[in-house]
C-alpha cells in the first residue's frame, strides 16, 4: 500500500505532517536514495531516511505528560543546547512536544511520537480546551476580567482573541480557558491593560491535568486519559 511522504512520517512519529512538508521541502528526505518531493509517495519494503538516519518502524504510541520548568524551550533542535526540552527529558524513545510553552512559562506540555495526534490537537480550530493560572502585578479587577473574557485586539498580531472564561482566582491571580495559541497570548492580552505577567502555569490540556506532578518530572497518560482524548479529537 502506498502512502503520501508526510503520512509516513507522521506515521512513523518521526514529526507531525506540516513539519514533514517542511523536512521535504528543505531536501532532507530520501526514498530509495532518491530526494522526495511533496506528494511523493512510499510503498511497503522501501527505505525512507531523515537527514541520512533511516525510519524506523515506530514503538507503540507514546504520550506523557510534563509539568515543564521555566527556561525549557519547547524544540526538537539541539541549537538551544541544554534548555532543549527533549534532551531535558531524556526519554529513551523518540518523542515531540505537542505545541508550544514559551521560555518563560511552566506547566503541563503533552510529548508524543504520534504525528495524527500531534496534528489533531494544534489545531485550533477544533476548539480544544487549554487552562492556565496566571499570577500578575497588579489586583486582579472586575473589570479586567470582564475585557479579557470578552476578547482582546492584539495590535502586534492584527488579531481579536476569541471570548473565553476568565475567573479571578486570588486578589493577584486569575484562571483563563483559551481555545487557541496565539503567540505569548495571554502576556499580550494582560499587557493590553497594564498588567505584567509574574507567572505563567498552564495546568490543564483538554482532558489531560497537570495535578501534583512535580515541575521537571513526566508520566505517562493512562489508558482512560488517553481513550478520553482520542474521543474529544475525534469528535465524539
Amino acid at each position: 500500500m502506498e502512502v503520501r511522504i508526510n503520512k509516513y512520517l507522521s506515521e512513523a512519529g518521526v514529526c507531525s505532517r506540516r513539519e514533514a512538508d517542511r523536512l521535504v521541502e528543505a531536501g532532507a528526505v530520501t526514498i530509495d536514495g532518491v530526494t522526495a518531493v511533496c506528494g511523493s509517495k512510499v510503498s511497503d519494503g522501501q527505505t525512507v531516511e531523515v537527514n541520512g538516519t533511516k525510519v524506523a518502524k515506530k514503538a507503540g504510541k507514546i504520550l506523557l505528560a510534563f509539568n515543564k520548568p521555566e527556561g525549557i524551550v519547547c524544540t526538537t533542535t539541539d541549537k538551544q543546547g541544554d534548555n532543549n526540552i527533549v534532551d531535558f527529558i531524556g526519554y529513551p524513545e523518540r518523542i515531540y512536544p505537542v505545541g508550544r510553552l514559551d521560555k518563560d512559562s511552566e506547566g503541563l506540555i503533552l510529548m508524543t511520537n504520534d504525528g495524527e495526534m500531534m496534528d489533531k490537537i494544534l489545531r485550533s480550530a477544533n476548539g480544544h480546551e487549554k487552562e492556565y493560572i496566571v499570577r500578575v502585578n497588579k489586583p486582579v479587577t472586575e473589570e479586567f476580567i470582564k475585557k479579557m473574557s470578552d476578547g482582546v485586539y492584539l495590535k502586534e498580531l492584527d488579531r481579536t482573541t476569541n471570548v473565553c472564561v476568565v475567573e479571578k482566582v486570588t486578589k493577584f491571580c486569575f484562571r483563563i480557558v483559551l481555545t487557541q495559541g496565539l503567540n505569548r497570548q495571554i502576556r499580550r492580552m494582560c499587557e493590553n491593560f497594564g498588567y505584567k505577567v509574574l507567572k505563567l502555569k498552564r495546568i490543564r490540556i483538554m482532558n489531560i491535568l497537570l495535578g501534583d506532578l512535580k515541575v521537571g518530572n513526566y508520566r505517562k497518560v493512562t489508558e482512560e486519559e488517553y481513550a478520553e482524548l482520542t474521543k474529544q479529537l475525534n469528535g465524539d
